[in-house]
């Protein structure tokens, strides 16, 4: 790999994705493919805390990797693998569970929320996933690490464990920051846009997935919520129009004001629609590139396979550094 700073990103194959996911991540990794040394995996290990159908999370698998290469991720600038293709990422979680503390993990906001939402299976991995997420991070000496708000509470642990082990055993991993690129668009639901665009919703209309087409995309915009008035203003009163302006800008990448100049005079029907066209032409060509790419699973295979045996070399660097500083015996080769 050349000379660059190292990034790392992991998504959970744990269905498909809406467009709050591509504005948040998948539209930005191809840039910074360019600009660093990208590291990008499908973690599915992390998607086990919680009660999965095998032939789903194989099928959505495929379909995250699919959606990886039909946004652009070249899988020979960067590297694309399977989480549990590496074995290093269990193999380090166990290390780093020695130098981290019960305490840390059990406030840990999210395992707070989800153990809320699935009180009928609080296993021990729910509250382990921020260490195996420090073990993905650091695995890779990664310099910078693309976060929003709700992981921010993950990378700090990962911080603190790769600075504890350091204190302990002498130099081994790179303390990784925060990637915070252009402050990506928070994308509000199309039905209730006081609460968050999300996948898991009821309510088919409330949300835009990566694998609705044309003419869905522009019949759910169409059904949009909007608010009293007349006006395409963005301000708190008006939550509906101020979502659906949000979005446009994050499309089209202009700013609220030359949206608002734009759609002055407009009605809200018309506003819509060209919301919804504008969607409708970034994202049905990735869907129809991406299902171009599920028809040929040879070809996903080989791209994991490479991109696991990539990985394999950069991590295995890594973890036989860390037994060497904890006193275990290499294994005899030949």
């Amino acid at each position: 790999m050349e000379d660059k700073k190292i990034l790392f990103s992991a998504i959970q194959p744990s269905g498909i994705l809406t467009i709050g996911n591509y504005l948040g991540a998948l539209k930005n990794f191809r840039k910074l493919q360019s600009d660093y040394n990208s590291v990008f995996s499908l973690a599915d290990l992390h998607t086990l805390t919680v009660r999965q159908d095998p032939a789903v999370l194989r099928k959505n698998t495929y379909e995250l990797a699919a959606l990886y290469l039909a946004c652009g991720i070249d899988p020979e600038e960067s590297v694309l693998f399977v989480q549990s293709h590496v074995a290093a990422h269990a193999e380090l979680t166990w290390i780093l569970n020695t130098v981290c503390y019960p305490g840390e993990l059990s406030r840990m906001t999210q395992f707070k929320d989800k153990s809320l939402k699935h009180e009928d299976n609080v296993n021990m991995g729910l509250m382990d996933y921020p260490v195996l997420m420090a073990a993905d991070i650091l695995l890779y000496q990664t310099d910078l690490v693309p976060i929003g708000a709700d992981q921010k509470q993950h990378l700090e642990l990962a911080r603190d464990l790769a600075i504890r082990f350091n204190n302990r055993y002498g130099e081994t991993f790179r303390v990784p920051e925060g990637y915070f690129g252009k402050t990506a668009a928070r994308v509000m639901s199309l039905a209730e846009p006081d609460r968050k665009m999300s996948k898991s919703d009821s309510n088919l209309n409330a949300f835009i997935s990566m694998n609705d087409d044309r003419d869905t995309i522009i019949r759910k915009f169409k059904r949009a919520v909007t608010d009293s008035g007349s006006s395409i203003t963005a301000s708190p009163e008006k939550p509906g129009i101020t979502n659906l302006l949000t979005v446009y800008c994050a499309f089209t990448d202009k700013s609220l004001k030359e949206a608002e100049d734009e759609f002055e005079g407009k009605g809200y029907g018309d506003f819509k629609l060209a919301v919804g066209e504008t969607v409708a032409d970034v994202i049905d060509p990735i869907r129809l590139e991406k299902n171009r790419i599920l028809e040929d699973k040879q070809y996903i295979d080989s791209v994991l396979k490479s991109g696991a045996e990539r990985a394999e070399r950069l991590a295995g660097r890594t973890l036989a550094k860390v037994y060497k500083k904890v006193g275990l015996v290499p294994r005899a080769r030949g």
